[in-house]
């Protein structure tokens, strides 16, 4: 809880993946790789309450082996390649709600960002509750600048995707961020619905890139493993 307002947190985990099959119980730097944002939200300060969305049996067997709260399945039918996150975060709140829960905001943690930190995630809680804002989301600089790319007319000619000058240094580039999967807040009240766009929050919290890095193959896995042994490394020197 921050500020009075109880803070419900969703670890959306299907059975289903087709870059890499079984993505969200696969090895990862010793773990599973939901562990990670388990302990992530288990770890703050005013989440009052964390659990997996899941329909997969052994999901929720990992989950709940390494400290998940597995309440509910999800049906199956939330939980299709077609299926949308907020079909499977709506259910998970009204589930909720059935059960007697009920919350003031509803925090998106997806499994597949596993370096976020639990500091990222209530720092995001308390901007979004000081601003009285409804929906925040995640944000990170990029690194391929839109003022370099291009789209194709008909006749194969080149279009600028941003109606700007690219004539200047790099250096002086105007900033642009993504959306990067790492944190989604919503304001659960009459507006949230199965219509909700989870990506076009109002109010952006900007993260290092490196804490966002979204395991969509092996190659990124190799990359969040890079970050993980960096971190141990780190821990056990102030051990020392």
């Amino acid at each position: 809880m921050y500020k009075n307002k109880r803070i419900l947190a969703i670890i959306p985990a299907r059975g289903g993946s087709k870059g890499v099959p079984r993505k969200n119980i696969i090895e990862v730097g010793g773990n599973p790789l939901i562990k990670y944002t388990i302990d992530c939200g288990k770890n703050s300060k005013y989440l009052d309450r964390v659990i997996v969305s899941t329909e997969d049996l052994t999901i929720k067997r990992i989950a709940e082996e390494n400290g998940g709260d597995v309440p509910f399945l999800r049906p199956a039918e939330l939980a299709e390649d077609t299926s949308k996150t907020i079909d499977c975060i709506v259910h998970a709140v009204n589930t909720l709600k059935a059960m007697g829960e009920e919350y003031d905001y509803v925090m998106i943690l997806q499994n597949t960002v596993p370096l976020r930190k639990s500091w990222h995630v209530d720092e995001a809680i308390e901007k979004i509750i000081d601003k009285n804002e409804r929906s925040l989301v995640s944000i990170s600089e990029v690194d391929e600048h839109p003022i370099l790319m291009r789209t194709l007319n008909e006749d194969e000619s080149v279009k600028n995707l941003l109606h700007m000058n690219s004539t200047m240094r790099r250096q002086d580039f105007p900033k642009f961020y993504k959306v990067d999967g790492a944190i989604y807040i919503q304001k659960i009240d009459d507006e949230f619905n199965l219509n909700t766009s989870l990506n076009d929050g109002k109010l952006g919290y900007i993260m290092e890139r490196k804490y966002t890095t979204d395991i969509d193959n092996y190659i990124d896995i190799k990359i969040v493993e890079y970050y993980i042994e960096k971190e141990r490394e780190k821990e056990a020197e102030l051990m020392k």
